[in-house]
């Protein structure tokens, strides 16, 4: 093996529930994230200022053992009207396999349209660390301590 050699990594599993839905994809060769679209065969929905509203993708993943799914927001789509997750990044985990749906907000002051087959958000796949929490009396010491929020100095 040379150093330009990689090894395989395991696939996302990608099943339409619906069969117009849009597989995620990423938009560039270097691109993070692998973007989301609403699957809305039923027409588009309005998000009022301040609304929030669950999303359906139409797709429902499997994700490794060891990874999971981070759904985040589009940075364009924030800048632009306000859309945002409202628990971002919202997380997906291995054993789950319903349908990906995405909990949307409008933080802009003016309506906005969802559409079909608009790009709603991101999905990101990261290891996670299975650690196994373990009980014990006292904490080892660290330099910080309690210290909390602005403890830091910055």
């Amino acid at each position: 093996m040379t150093a330009l050699d990689t090894p395989e990594l395991p696939a996302l599993l990608v099943q339409r529930l619906h069969p117009d839905a849009v597989a995620p994809q990423r938009m560039s060769a270097g691109a993070a994230g692998l973007d989301l679209t609403a699957c809305l065969p039923g027409g588009p929905v309005l998000l009022k200022p301040g609304e929030r509203r669950l999303v359906a993708t139409g797709l429902a993943l499997a994700i490794p053992p060891g990874y999971e799914g981070q759904v985040r927001a589009r940075s364009g789509l924030a800048l632009r009207h306000g859309l945002a997750i409202v628990n971002a990044p919202g997380t997906i985990d291995a054993d789950y396999r319903g349908e990906l749906q995405v909990i949307l907000i409008n933080l802009g002051d003016a309506p906005l349209e969802i559409r079909h087959g608009e790009r709603i958000a991101q999905l990101v796949l990261a290891p996670v660390a299975m650690l196994a929490p373990r009980e014990v009396d006292t904490l080892p010491p660290a330099g910080r301590g309690t210290g909390g929020f602005g403890s830091t100095g910055r």
